[in-house]
């Protein structure tokens, strides 16, 4: 487990030093360590879960040093980091190996007092008996339980109301549960499954959603099945926004910002692979990506086009349905990427502005009749409701259209991770008056 343990360090440093995704870092970084199965799955395990503990830990780091004017590198902080990590959250780590892995990561030759300085440090958290970090509010006290900022924090109970923001905070933590969307067009659930567990994934449909299915074990993007085309991974809140559009076979639907293309593939699906859809995305490369995923799926109606969301494209043909799925905060996905919650509030303070524009651009493509949905992967008032908001006055031949299915008559919704176990959302359905 050495190595693994050295690779989560390197890791954790060179997120530190680089504004990347966890996820794509992990995916692009890892195998150059050379790791088996079961350290790669160790590394995984421990690099997420320092990054998702990173502020208590840091609480727990920062109050035991001696000179709170000292001054840890990133790497040594991240020794420290995933230690304590292992110290308080893994139990099958004993305590004298998270400790001697931990003292063994310290390079003592720039520093030979280091590896002293790192085992006295977590051998003293033990003596002490391990103690947890105490805010002086009950707010502060949130922060700390959940590694989450204070200003996150006080957001979503000004927002949501306390409880629902502890629901928040706590979903904000461990793994996300791995849902796809079977490809209708090809095959059903029950099928599917039988493939699947017969290479080594282990399936159950859901009744929530037709063709949705929960998958674990194995790699099932690694499966015949996948390379087969019969479905596409992708989040159960993700497939209640594409479903909302309710596009049938025939229509014209644009996909406004669509890559990678997952809602694009389920649109597709559900119109029966019978019509017309056009998805787009600003940049070549992931317009690459739509393509290749439609190809893979045999979804021949789809076609994957470069377009700049926030100005009108004369070429654009008028449609049936319009989804507009805008770049956001992220603050509904945060534990798929823990990164996010650190951010400061003011790399999101421009984006409302952004998503109004990108919708009113969205909402001139729209028939009389038509329909528009309007969505992120967010939870934050100013960056949904607001928006929504603001557009309905500004836009009279718009009005709020009942999003049906499991919302009944909301004309917009926020999902929260406790409902369905699925990515924080948002939806808004939207009708262009005749």
């Amino acid at each position: 487990m050495a190595n693994s343990r050295r690779a989560a360090v390197k890791l954790l440093t060179k997120l530190d030093e680089n504004s990347a995704y966890s996820n794509i870092l992990l995916d692009k970084e890892l195998d150059r360590f050379k790791l088996d199965e079961r350290d790669k799955h160790f590394a995984t395990a421990l690099f997420y879960g320092t990054l998702e503990r990173r502020l208590t830990l840091d609480r727990i780091i920062d109050s035991r040093l001696v000179r709170r004017a000292d001054k840890l590198s990133n790497e040594v902080r991240n020794i420290f980091r995933t230690g304590i990590y292992q110290l308080l959250y893994m139990d099958s780590v004993p305590d004298h190996t998270a400790v001697d892995e931990s003292v063994k990561l310290v390079n003592s030759k720039r520093n030979p007092a280091l590896p002293g300085f790192v085992n006295g440090l977590l051998r003293g958290f033990i003596r002490d008996e391990k103690p947890l970090p105490k805010g002086k509010s009950k707010a502060e006290q949130m922060m700390l339980d959940y590694s989450c900022p204070m200003w996150l924090v006080e957001k979503w109970i000004g927002e949501y109301g306390e409880q629902t923001a502890q629901k928040l905070l706590s979903s904000s933590l461990g793994r996300a549960p791995i849902t796809a969307r079977v490809n209708s067009t090809k095959t059903t659930a029950a099928e599917l499954c039988k493939v699947l567990e017969s290479e080594g994934v282990k399936c159950e449909s859901l009744t929530l959603l037709d063709s949705c299915i929960k998958l674990s074990g194995g790699s099932p993007e690694n499966t015949k099945a996948f390379k087969n085309g019969l479905f596409h991974v992708q989040d159960i809140s993700s497939q209640l926004c594409a479903a909302a559009l309710d596009a049938k076979p025939g229509m014209t639907v644009l996909d406004i910002c669509s890559a990678p293309g997952g809602k694009a593939f389920t649109i597709a699906e559900l119109m029966e692979n019978n019509g017309r859809l056009l998805a787009f995305d600003l940049h070549e490369n992931r317009v690459r990506l739509i393509k290749s995923g439609a190809q893979r799926l045999g979804l021949d109606i789809i076609d994957a086009r470069a377009n700049d969301a926030k100005k009108f494209s004369e070429d654009m043909p008028l449609a049936d349905r319009v989804l507009c799925d805008v770049p956001c905060s992220g603050l509904g996905v945060i534990r798929r990427k823990p990164e996010i919650k650190y951010k400061s509030p003011e790399e999101f303070a421009r984006l409302p502005e952004i998503q109004l524009d990108i919708l009113s651009m969205s909402s001139r493509y729209v028939k009389k009749g038509g329909v528009l949905i309007f969505s992120t992967c967010t939870l934050s008032r100013a960056e949904n409701d607001e928006v929504i908001d603001r557009f309905l006055s500004e836009n009279e031949e718009f009005s709020a259209e009942p999003l049906g299915g499991l919302f009944g008559d909301s004309c917009k919704v926020s999902i929260t991770p406790d409902k369905f176990d699925s990515d924080g959302f948002f939806i808004a359905k939207l009708k262009r008056n005749e």
